[in-house]
C-alpha cells in the first residue's frame, strides 16, 4: 500500500522575487520608468501617512555595523524589511548594506510576498530622495553634486534626472575611483559629468548636493562654509546614532524637512540638534499641509534615513508589476494542511510518502 502527501494547494506558495528577478524586472520596465513609477506608488503613500502604524526600526547595533528590523502596516497590509548596514564590509568584497522584506495580509496573516530588496532599497531610496527633491529644491534645478560614490549614486543620479531634471553631475569620493566607476557607469545617459578634487570643488555650482557615505562615525562631509544660500541638500548617507555628515551649523541655517523625527532623532544628522529643534514632516508638505521651499535664499535639508513606509511602497510596486512580466518564483512557504487542525498528521502523510 502506498501513501502520496497531498500537493501543496495554492495558499502555500507565496510569490518570491529573487535577484536575478529583480534585476530582470527593472530591465524589463526600464530603470526610469521604474524609478518614476516607484516615486508615484511612494507619493500616494507619503499622502496617506497617518492610516499607517509607525515605529523607529528595530536596531541591533555592533561595533562591525547594524541590523534592522522594519515594520509597518496599513489595515489591509502588513510589511516588513530585513537590512543590515556595515560599512567594513566593503574592505572584503562585501556588500555594505543587503536586505530582503515582506508583505503579508492583514485579515489572514498569510505572506502574499518575498523579495529581494538589497537592489529594491536602492532604487526606493534614490526614488523617495527625488520625490523629496521636486517638493524642496529649488525650480529649475539642472547640476548636482554627488559626495560619496558608492553603490547608491547612480541609482540617485538617474532618479534626479528623470524626476528634477538633473543634467550635470559633480562627483567626489575620497576613493577617486569609485567616482571612476560611478561616470564609467553613468556614461552615454546624457549627463554632463566632472570627477572633482575636492568636496569644496563638487559643490561649487550645485543647484543640489547629495551626500551618501557609508562610514559608520561622525564626519564633517560638508562644513558650514560650503554651503550658499538658496541650497537643497539630499543627506542621505546618516542612518545609525553616532554618524552624521553635516556641521551642525548647516543644520541651524536650514529648513529640515524629515520622514519619520522620531527616528530621524535617533539616526539622522538632527541627532546633533535639541530634541526640541522644529522640523517638518516630508508627508506634511506632500500633502499639502506644510510648506516646503518658500524663498530663493532658503536652504532645505532632506535628512533621509528612510523609513518602513517606503519599503511597503516599493514591494506594493513589485508586487503589482509581477502579474504580467512573470518575473517570480513560488515558493512553497505556507503549510496548509487540508484540515487546519491537523499539522502534525500533514507531517506524518509525508513521512509514509517518503518512505513508500
Amino acid at each position: 500500500m502506498s501513501f502520496t502527501a497531498p500537493a501543496p494547494s495554492h495558499l502555500a506558495y507565496v510569490p518570491f522575487v529573487s535577484v536575478e528577478n529583480m534585476m530582470a524586472l527593472v530591465h524589463a520596465i526600464g530603470i526610469d520608468v521604474f524609478l518614476r513609477e516607484l516615486a508615484e506608488y511612494l507619493e500616494a503613500d507619503f499622502r496617506r501617512w497617518p492610516e499607517f502604524d509607525k515605529t523607529p526600526r528595530i536596531a541591533a547595533h555592533s561595533a562591525e555595523g547594524v541590523i534592522e528590523l522594519m515594520p509597518t502596516s496599513d489595515s489591509s497590509l502588513y510589511g516588513f524589511k530585513y537590512v543590515n548596514g556595515h560599512p567594513k564590509n566593503m574592505k572584503e568584497g562585501l556588500q555594505t548594506v543587503t536586505a530582503f522584506g515582506m508583505l503579508a495580509d492583514v485579515s489572514s496573516g498569510y505572506p502574499t510576498l518575498l523579495s529581494e530588496m538589497t537592489i529594491l532599497t536602492a532604487l526606493r531610496t534614490a526614488a523617495t530622495s527625488a520625490m523629496a527633491a521636486r517638493y524642496l529644491a529649488p525650480a529649475n534645478s539642472r547640476t548636482m553634486a554627488i559626495i560619496g560614490n558608492g553603490a547608491q549614486s547612480e541609482f540617485q543620479a538617474i532618479a534626479f534626472r528623470e524626476m528634477v531634471g538633473i543634467h550635470a553631475l559633480r562627483l567626489y569620493d575620497l576613493d577617486r575611483a569609485a567616482s571612476e566607476k560611478c561616470a564609467r557607469n553613468l556614461a552615454g545617459m546624457g549627463f554632463d559629468m566632472t570627477i572633482c578634487d575636492s568636496t569644496e570643488a563638487a559643490v561649487e555650482n550645485a543647484d543640489i548636493i547629495t551626500t551618501v557615505t557609508a562610514d559608520k562615525q561622525c564626519a564633517t562631509i560638508l562644513s558650514d562654509n560650503m554651503v550658499g544660500a538658496g541650497i537643497h541638500i539630499n543627506a542621505v548617507g546618516g542612518d545609525c546614532p553616532g554618524k552624521t555628515e553635516l556641521h551642525r551649523d548647516i543644520l541651524l541655517r536650514s529648513s529640515i524637512f524629515a520622514e519619520y523625527p522620531p527616528q530621524t532623532r535617533i539616526e539622522g544628522e538632527i541627532q546633533q540638534l535639541s530634541p526640541d529643534h522644529p522640523v517638518t514632516e516630508l508627508w506634511e508638505v506632500i500633502a499639502g499641509k506644510a510648506q516646503g521651499r518658500t524663498g530663493k535664499g532658503q536652504i532645505t535639508l532632506f535628512d533621509s534615513v528612510g523609513f518602513a513606509i517606503e519599503d511597503f511602497s516599493a514591494l506594493r510596486y513589485v508586487r503589482d508589476r509581477l502579474e504580467e512580466t512573470g518575473l517570480y518564483e513560488k515558493l512553497d512557504m505556507v503549510a496548509d494542511p487540508d484540515d487546519p487542525r491537523d499539522l502534525f498528521g500533514m507531517l506524518q502523510r509525508s513521512k509514509m510518502a517518503a518512505a513508500s
